[in-house]
């Protein structure tokens, strides 16, 4: 009888945690911006609306790995009192890993270093998924704005305006 030994089962790889670096957007981030900006909305940001964003001096951040890849971006306007995030996107393949949690978190802590009282944001009723987000990061609907939004065949989509208070 031939004893035959089956091999021993190995642990699957553990991925590394990338790192992550937030730096301030520069006008040489667009292009990288628009190239997720592009892939992610239907009716996206143009190159001039985040030079805009730039040269206004809002908090414009953007998240990149290790490597130098982009993550995602956010753009804030700070105001007397509260604080509008303008802008959040992840890229598209990133989604569900946490990257919209530490763009969140970094706006979050932007507005109360600056001791505002509030962050501001409108949401598509029909991106369900973002307003569930927000919902459970704290944001609490507060109004609507009739027609906010470009749509499909020349209409117009209602936002959600969602506030957070800190």
């Amino acid at each position: 009888m031939s004893s035959v030994q089956s091999p021993i089962p190995q642990p699957a790889p553990v991925a590394r945690p990338l790192k992550l670096y937030f730096s301030r957007m520069q006008p040489s981030d667009v292009s990288d911006v628009l190239a997720i900006e592009n892939d992610v909305y239907p009716f996206p940001w143009t190159r001039g609306n985040f030079l805009d964003s730039i040269s206004s001096g809002y908090e414009t951040w953007i998240l990149r790995d290790a490597a130098g890849t982009l993550n995602g971006y956010f753009l804030l306007m700070p105001s007397v009192d509260d604080a509008h995030l303008l802008n959040i996107t992840v890229h598209r393949d990133l989604h569900g890993c946490g990257i919209g949690l530490l763009l969140l978190n970094k706006a979050k802590a932007i507005v109360q270093e600056r001791k505002l009282q509030a962050l501001l944001l409108e949401v598509r009723p029909s991106n369900t998924r973002a307003e569930k987000i927000y919902e459970r990061y704290g944001f609490a609907r507060i109004g609507i704005r009739k027609g906010y939004y470009p749509a499909p065949n020349n209409q117009r989509e209602d936002a959600i305006v969602m506030k957070l208070a800190l």
